[in-house]
């Protein structure tokens, strides 16, 4: 289903006949209802659904798979064409089939693959990876195999494999059962997506739909040792917080002007901080990343609104060390640049500086 958000704009009341032409087209190329749905929503009748999915500019296209949202809304051109084509491309088969083991042996490792291995593709085992699939094919490759092909690899059944980036990693065996959409869908999630993203200015938009604030590491793009302490003590100290907070990683060189918000040049990364949408948080010193603890207090001061009241009112009395003053009240900082930037609604602070660089 693709749905149309809209509001008392000029902006959506010239999209409107264009939604509603395209919808013509593709309900002539897949007359069952069951196959295409195009909805319309007035937000301002109902806020309730516009708050639910997180819509704040209109109009917006999203994709509903099988009752759930996608994560990338459709940004393509406001035309018939382009709407019906992208409708077209979604409805393709996500899954490349294997027609000789061999094909596997050379598949690309620099991106993640999950495949298949299948008796019968008329079976409940293939149609539940395939809903996965549907949802999940932007993440990963999905590949599957059926018959005396997969033979060899169905030696105690259908089987589902993750093979992760990198020649000599090892793949992955699903243990789960392949009827079971939730867990399938839970367990190629966790491989498909993974747990520290990069951040760019094609997808910040993206992740800020998300609703999440973010947690950043900001390297240079060859310092992939810095990048590998971030991803071991996010998962080490942080893996209890998926689904509160983002977990990014940002090239400093793209993003120099947004440092100087946050008085910082490519020079003093690597750098840790979270943008909670309101303000830059920034991480005291990357030395300490590696200390026990320490990494996660950060995210739990920003959930408990200790990062925000200390941006505007200085340090919380009990962590003034002996024989220092409090900072009054009154002698906040001021805001910083970064924080001027910020748009008052969640769309990702950084991206305000593309047409800078």
């Amino acid at each position: 289903m693709i749905s149309y958000f809209i509001h008392r704009c000029r902006f959506s009341q010239m999209l409107h006949p264009i939604f509603e032409e395209a919808s013509n087209v593709i309900k002539e190329e897949y007359p069952d209802k069951n196959q295409v749905v195009f909805a319309r929503v007035d937000c301002d009748q109902h806020s309730d659904i516009a708050q639910r999915y997180r819509i704040s500019k209109y109009p917006t296209l999203k994709l509903f798979r099988n009752g759930m949202m996608m994560k990338r809304e459709y940004r393509g051109q406001r035309s018939v064409t382009a709407i019906a084509d992208y409708i077209r491309q979604q409805k393709s088969n996500p899954i490349r089939e294997v027609q000789d083991l061999e094909e596997i042996s050379s598949l690309d490792r620099s991106r993640r693959n999950i495949v298949g291995y299948f008796e019968q593709k008329d079976s409940d085992n293939y149609r539940t990876f395939e809903r996965v699939a549907n949802i999940l094919h932007d993440d990963c490759v999905f590949l599957s195999a059926f018959g005396a092909v997969s033979k060899a690899e169905r030696f105690s059944g259908d089987n589902i494999i993750y093979k992760p980036p990198g020649e000599n990693a090892p793949d992955m065996v699903y243990l789960g059962s392949l009827t079971n959409f939730d867990l399938i869908y839970a367990w190629t999630q966790d491989k498909c997506v993974p747990l520290v993203r990069e951040i760019t200015f094609e997808n910040g938009e993206e992740l800020t739909e998300e609703g999440l604030p973010f947690l950043i590491l900001f390297h240079m793009k060859d310092d992939l040792e810095s990048l590998e302490k971030f991803q071991q003590e996010v998962a080490r100290q942080l893996i209890s917080e998926k689904g509160t907070i983002n977990f990014l990683h940002a090239d400093c060189d793209k993003f120099r002007h947004p440092l100087l918000h946050i008085q910082k040049t490519p020079a003093d990364c690597p750098v840790i901080a979270i943008d909670s949408f309101r303000h830059m948080y920034v991480f005291p010193d990357f030395s300490d990343l590696s200390v026990p603890g320490k990494l996660k207090q950060f995210v739990l001061d920003l959930h408990s609104g200790k990062l925000h009241r200390e941006f505007h009112h200085g340090p919380d009395p009990t962590d003034v060390a002996p024989g220092q003053p409090i900072q009054d009240v009154a002698s906040s900082p001021p805001e910083s640049s970064f924080q001027k930037l910020a748009p008052s609604e969640h769309r990702y602070t950084l991206l305000r500086e593309k047409d800078e660089l």
